[in-house]
């Protein structure tokens, strides 16, 4: 093997490094900010500033020390008895906590400081920025009835909310705040509907974004900007439309958008996501030509660079690099990185030697973190594992930090290698350290992470994968398949509410679980006898399209109805018939008795009806026994009157039980309306209850009735 790390000018590459450390601990303050004897007014203003400045320095240095309590805010109100805007505004800024910043927000509020629009606007900004949307969204639909009125709701202050959900990737909660947003009359600004189309094209709704368009050219009249059109070029590029993007900038000239450096950008690395590398070098050079303000700038050469090798085009993308340097401009570490990413996947890694050797002699390049993740990547997919860890503790004796990146490789290797212990152990330390939450670096890739959650999950670790699943998702990053691992990871280990949390979850981002994943939550639900929650996974299920065994509907509702749960049970059987699920007798006739017990028998009957309409039935010698020694007479009368409207065989001896029951409640017609229906059909032999029913009716003066059934009690006769 090629030994070509570490780079032959390695001494200078880690002297680069040391002046850089020894620099930063060596800045001092500038004279000019210490003060003299003699002070002019300009200085005492200075003075006034510095002074706020320690007073909100020391107010945020308590906050942060400190949980809140009564005894902070009198700290606090004998710090600073009178509050100023300028102290208010540096102390939020300074506040390490959200929900500590809204406590000092609501503490300077009872303390009469009347907050403006621009405390409003940080504490929204705070608290969106660190992912407290309820709280944000809670506190912006609170700012006018907070300052009386004194500070009216705008646009930015939708916008900065639409932003944070869009960050959080919860596109359609963004897509709520736009439309509260519109319904209370605020009017949407191009900051709005550019934030909003960003937001829906990085998420892939192109459909959505489009629409969105529409209604702001159509419906408010908003004319877009150059931004606009540069975030719906980038948007439809990046989602392989790139005919769409090209569309776009066309459009640019009708509404008097200029295209800038930044759209053509764009447009290279649209074309260059979609392998058409050659249009996009003809950009370029029509770009050069069309105007001197539009030369191409690193970005534009990088992005072709990297075009080039994703194309494994290496050869041409170092000719890119060399026009980039003989035109004057300067690579700079992304532009290295690129290459070198490229070359290494082109497994060119003597090209890489050559880079070093030209460039880091004379300090014009220092390898970053990003440059030796790439390397440590590269080493891992040629098999060379042993190499890459060579690679990382070279990178730990120059002292570059590692980032997330750095991590998932050598975690996915070493699982890929078996070597889970090991895998392990950088796993531990990439969650103590909580490096995913650094917004430093390259931006995580959740799917990378897979292979060490099922060994955790696997081994019932569950909790230890959940926690760094848990710093994914605050960067803004998720896998479909992490979803369903620490779900069954948690059904496996008996956390069933977290297993349901993080489906609900995964529903919400779009995700779909897949029948393994339900089945897996509802058989652990059921199993903890959770009916309640099995039942709504269930729903879930359903609605995603997936319809799990007949015995599992059986058993949620059984436990459903074990539970006496009877509203939901009614509702689940309606889902049922409504699903052409295969119907229990006995659970039928369960779930139709706890209604009656529950007071429903309105929804009762509904749901009988609903059976025999389906082609099922229940036991209704079993319900109708339940319901007289419930004293439900009533009920039971309509239940056999319904099994003779059916043509159903009815015991005459459960007849005679319900006739002799409604005669002593004095419920005469009842009773004689059932008589008369079994006389009709031709069922009246060996009924015992004739002459109650006969002497109930002379008693209630319904002699007619009365002679009706004397007759047949007499005489015997089909009528």
């Amino acid at each position: 093997m090629m030994k070509w790390w570490p780079p032959p000018s390695l001494p200078h590459f880690q002297k680069v490094l040391t002046i850089k450390t020894s620099s930063i601990q060596k800045i001092q303050l500038p004279s000019f900010l210490s003060y003299s004897s003699t002070t002019s007014p300009q200085q005492i203003d200075d003075d006034k500033r510095s002074s706020r400045s320690k007073t909100a320095i020391t107010m945020a240095r308590l906050i942060n020390s400190k949980p809140w309590s009564t005894d902070l805010e009198l700290s606090l109100s004998a710090l600073c008895p009178s509050l100023s805007k300028t102290a208010v505004l540096q102390t939020l800024r300074l506040i390490k906590t959200p929900s500590k910043a809204l406590n000092f927000f609501n503490w300077a509020d009872n303390n009469d400081f009347n907050h403006n629009e621009q405390s409003y606007f940080m504490i929204l900004e705070i608290l969106g920025s660190t992912r407290n949307l309820n709280s944000a969204r809670n506190f912006l639909y609170s700012v006018e009835k907070r300052s009386s009125g004194s500070v009216k709701l705008k646009d930015r202050f939708f916008n900065s909310l639409i932003r944070s959900y869009g960050r959080a990737g919860l596109y359609q909660e963004s897509i709520k705040v736009f439309s509260a947003m519109k319904s209370m009359g605020i009017s949407p600004s191009v900051v709005t509907f550019n934030s909003l189309l960003s937001i829906l094209l990085k998420r892939g709704r192109t459909n959505m974004a489009k629409e969105v368009f529409d209604e702001m050219l159509s419906t408010y009249g908003v004319k877009p900007d150059t931004y606009s059109f540069n975030i719906l070029i980038r948007g439809f590029c990046k989602n392989l439309m790139v005919d769409e993007g090209f569309r776009f900038f066309q459009e640019m000239s009708k509404f008097e958008c200029e295209a800038d450096v930044i759209t053509f950008n764009t447009l290279v690395d649209g074309l260059c996501r979609a392998g058409k590398v050659k249009i996009a070098r003809n950009v370029l050079k029509g770009m050069q030509k069309k105007s001197s303000k539009l030369s191409p700038n690193v970005v534009t050469y990088t992005t072709l660079i990297r075009g080039y090798c994703m194309n494994q085009e290496t050869d041409e993308a170092l000719d890119v690099f060399n026009e980039m340097v003989a035109s004057g401009l300067k690579p700079n570490v992304i532009t290295y990185n690129t290459l070198i990413q490229g070359l290494c996947e082109s497994k060119k890694l003597n090209k890489i030697k050559e880079i070093f050797e030209g460039t880091i002699g004379d300090g014009e390049f220092v390898p970053d973190t990003c440059t030796f993740t790439t390397l440590i990547n590269a080493q891992c997919n040629l098999g060379n594992l042993n190499e890459a860890l060579k690679i990382y503790e070279k990178m730990l004796e120059l002292r570059v930090p590692s980032d997330s990146a750095t991590y998932s490789v050598l975690i996915r290797s070493l699982c890929q290698a078996g070597e889970f212990n090991r895998a392990e152990e950088f796993f531990d330390e990439l969650s103590g350290k909580e490096i995913l939450l650094h917004d430093v670096g390259c931006k995580p890739l959740a799917a990378a992470y897979n292979p060490i959650f099922e060994y955790l999950c696997e081994n019932g670790k569950t909790q230890k994968a959940e926690r760094v699943f848990r710093q994914l998702l605050k960067r803004g990053t998720e896998d479909p398949k992490s979803y369903k691992t620490l779900i069954i990871g948690n059904c496996k280990e008996g956390t069933f509410e977290t297993a349901y949390e993080l489906l609900v979850l995964m529903l919400r981002r779009e995700f779909e679980p897949g029948v393994e994943t339900y089945e897996t939550l509802i058989k652990v639900l059921l199993q903890k006898n959770e009916p309640i929650i099995a039942y709504k996974t269930l729903e879930k299920m359903m609605k995603s399209g997936h319809l799990p065994e007949t015995s599992i509907f059986h058993s949620v509702l059984k436990q459903l109805l074990q539970k006496g749960f009877s509203k939901e049970s009614a509702r689940f059987m309606m889902a049922m018939l409504d699903k052409k699920i295969r119907q229990n007798v006995n659970l039928s006739s369960d779930t139709v008795r706890l209604l009656f017990k529950s007071g429903l028998k309105d929804k009762a009957f509904e749901i009988v009806g609903l059976l025999y309409e389906n082609g099922y039935s229940i036991d209704m010698g079993k319900v109708i026994e339940f319901l007289c020694t419930r004293e439900k007479l009533s009920e039971g009368q309509q239940l056999l009157l319904f099994s003779l409207e059916k043509h159903q065989t009815v015991d005459v001896e459960m007849c005679n039980t319900v006739i002799l029951g409604l005669c002593k409640t004095h419920k005469v017609e009842e009773a004689f309306r059932l008589y008369y229906e079994l006389v009709e059909k031709g069922i009246q032999q060996n009924m015992s209850c004739l002459n109650d029913l006969r002497i109930a009716l002379e008693a209630a003066g319904r002699s007619k009735e009365a002679k009706f059934v004397y007759k047949r009690m007499v005489t015997p006769q089909k009528s």
